[in-house]
């Protein structure tokens, strides 16, 4: 359990700031990470790593000689922001390109996927590589959905390896994408881990039984089996990793050659993992497999997680000799490496925001509106953070819920900076979203932000005609709820009974509801969205208004919202995520508009979105970390499309509280 604790939401910063202060003469931080603190060769390709807070050493504990240049650094279980990324990459950049190294789930794939387009777009050679170890998450003959677990320490350090080497940025990336193809992991759990300020676990094992096949942000695994004795949990992994030995070992001649990590995940000390290890031994021994430079210990954790993992990657020539290269970093050494003068550079100008535009009067009285919308947004999210994130945690790893919030309070305060500083509605949306990517982090994180800044690209600066930082058209009215206002609540007023959407007629009961409905009825078996007559939302939370070209125009706002998180996350509707209540409300939102009017057909489209989100407790997740325990998650709706659901909701014109927002206040 993580029991020492300040503010749990500050635990990734502060972690890492002592981590800073413990090893001040081997990295340095920057915005959104760490650097080596020691000088690297001019034209060196610069390899950067990444991952979320809770897997210590990974991945700040690898930055140094031989190992990687920088690491971007998450929070708890989430992926670094692409701002954070491109910020560490840009400091680690010595002129011989990057490569981004990450575990393979879908929030790293889009952060650094963006972070790359971004560095190309900035001159710089940018390339990604996802490792795809774990055996657990995918069938043998498809690799590419595999998760990154432990192999990620194989599989990174080879490539740091083949950096310092010397080699260019193709035929580094080469040994790093024959590593991977050659890795193999797989892990036992004997108990669960507890998220910072939660007080249970994420997932618990039975006591006498172990749970097979997990992932290292506390999802548990695919199957259960009685708790073994050592050797047996050895045989167990020896066993399963050598089925897949001849496809494993083909990229590199056949050879009997293996690297080796045996792994503890928090709560399995050594003594522990070496009584293991000596069964793996003298079973890989007696397959004719030669053990090169085995590691055993902590490198890959899940916070306080009891279990292990074994990973194996099958060498030949290159691979050996990159795998038993001299590295030299605060986690992981491994012979010598002659001392480096100090970098001396400044590291404070490798961040990068928007910048402000300013909006004509008009476009700057709608950011104001749409800045008070999302105090709606950000007080809804609150109230049904634990919500969230227990849903989240039914087959995933429960930061939904704390991640929304930390986007939701990030975008309402940029917004407001953004509208103190004169900015139209496009930059506000820019710089909300720009703060949602980066503090919320993960896949939500990703597609929030991209959908906030793809609103505002339509709705532009200016007032009257295209415009704005993103070219798209804007209007003095653009968006107009009520009496020409958008959603807001004046002083960030709490989403409190009106927040949530509920069930038919005001809610009809369920065990895990948020509030919802006018009559406090708690709503939706899990989680409050959908019914006939509920979107109600916090203070101010009405959303559009009645004329006809400015009810067009935000719903072509919402289409390009809609389109963008579709794009960038690459899902379809039926594959259990956000998706699923995105496009109904988009659909219903357009057909509706022409005979409803705005207000009625956004009410119309916040019920479908909710109805739709409540369907997906009948279907698998095919997308995400779920997917690998779709079937754990059957009964219960996806936590991104339940708070996208309660979200739109909340912001229906018309609710209670409308009479509060910033225009009819003034």
């Amino acid at each position: 359990m993580t029991v020492l604790t300040n503010d749990p939401r500050a635990f990734a910063d502060e972690a890492l700031a002592g981590f800073a202060a413990a090893h001040a003469e081997e990295i340095r931080t920057v915005h959104g990470g760490v650097v080596r603190a020691s000088a690297t060769p001019p034209g060196q390709v610069a390899v950067v790593i990444g991952g979320g807070t809770g897997h210590y050493p990974a991945f700040a504990g690898w930055v140094g000689p031989g190992f990687a240049h920088g690491a971007a650094c998450g929070h708890v279980f989430a992926s670094p922001s692409a701002s954070q990324i491109c910020s560490v990459a840009r400091a680690a950049d010595n002129g011989g390109g990057v490569i981004l190294g990450f575990g393979n789930y879908a929030g790293d794939i889009l952060h650094f996927g963006r972070a790359a387009e971004q560095l190309r777009a900035e001159g710089m050679d940018a390339r990604t590589l996802a490792v795809t170890d774990d055996i657990a998450s995918g069938p043998a003959d498809n690799t590419a959905p595999r998760r990154g677990i432990a192999g990620d320490f194989s599989v990174l350090r080879i490539l740091g390896a083949a950096a310092e080497a010397g080699l260019g940025i193709d035929a580094a990336v080469r040994a790093g994408r024959r590593a991977n193809a050659a890795t193999r992991s797989l892990g036992l759990a004997f108990g669960g881990c507890t998220l910072p300020g939660a007080d249970r676990p994420l997932f618990t094992v039975p006591a006498g039984r172990m749970s097979v096949g997990l992932g290292i942000h506390g999802e548990p695994g695919i199957a259960e089996l009685p708790l073994p004795t050592a050797d047996r949990a050895a045989d167990l992994l020896v066993d399963r990793i050598l089925a897949e030995r001849a496809v494993a070992a083909a990229g590199v001649g056949g050879s009997d050659r293996v690297a080796l990590l045996l792994n503890g995940l928090g709560a399995t000390k050594y003594e522990e993992l070496y009584v293991v290890h000596r069964r793996v031994a003298e079973r890989l021994a007696a397959e004719g497999l030669t053990v090169v430079a085995p590691v055993v210990g902590e490198q890959i954790t899940s916070l306080g997680m009891a279990g292990l993992s074994l990973t194996l990657t099958f060498l030949d020539d290159e691979l050996e000799a990159l795998w038993t290269a001299p590295a030299a970093t605060p986690a992981f050494r491994r012979g010598a490496i002659a001392s480096r003068p100090p970098r001396t550079d400044d590291l404070t100008t490798t961040h990068r925001m928007p910048p402000v535009v300013p909006g004509g009067p008009g476009s700057r009285a709608l950011g104001a509106r749409l800045a008070g919308a999302l105090l709606t947004v950000r007080d809804t999210v609150v109230t049904h953070e634990a919500l969230l994130g227990d849903l989240d945690a039914v087959a995933g790893d429960g930061d939904h819920g704390i991640g929304m919030r930390r986007g939701a309070e990030a975008a309402a305060a940029a917004a407001r900076e953004a509208v103190a500083l004169g900015a139209g509605a496009g930059t506000v949306l820019a710089h909300a979203g720009a703060a949602w990517s980066e503090r919320a982090g993960g896949t939500s994180g990703a597609l929030w932000g991209a959908a906030l800044t793809s609103f505002g690209a339509v709705l532009g600066d200016h007032d009257g005609g295209t415009g704005g930082h993103g070219g798209g058209t804007g209007g003095h009215r653009a968006g107009t709820a009520g009496h020409h206002s958008v959603a807001g609540g004046h002083d960030g007023g709490t989403a409190g009974r009106h927040a949530g959407t509920a069930g038919h007629d005001g809610g009809t009961g369920g065990h895990r509801a948020g509030t919802a409905g006018h009559d406090d009825g708690t709503a939706g078996r899990h989680s409050g969205a959908g019914g006939r007559d509920s979107g109600t939302g916090g203070h101010g939370s009405g959303t559009a208004g009645h004329g006809a070209a400015d009810g067009a125009r935000l719903a072509r706002a919402v289409r390009a919202a809609v389109d963008a998180v579709l794009r960038i996350g690459g899902a379809r509707p039926g594959d259990k995520t956000l998706v699923d209540a995105a496009v109904p409300f988009a659909d219903r939102l357009e057909a509706a508009l022409p005979t409803a009017g705005f207000a009625a057909a956004w009410a119309q489209a916040a019920r479908a979105a909710g109805e739709a989100a409540e369907a997906t407790a009948a279907i698998t997740a095919r997308l995400g970390r779920a997917r690998t325990h779709g079937v754990r998650g059957l009964g219960s709706p996806d936590p991104g499309a339940v708070s996208f659901a309660l979200i739109v909701a909340a912001l229906t014109p018309g609710s209670p509280d409308a009479s509060n927002s910033p225009e009819e206040k003034h």
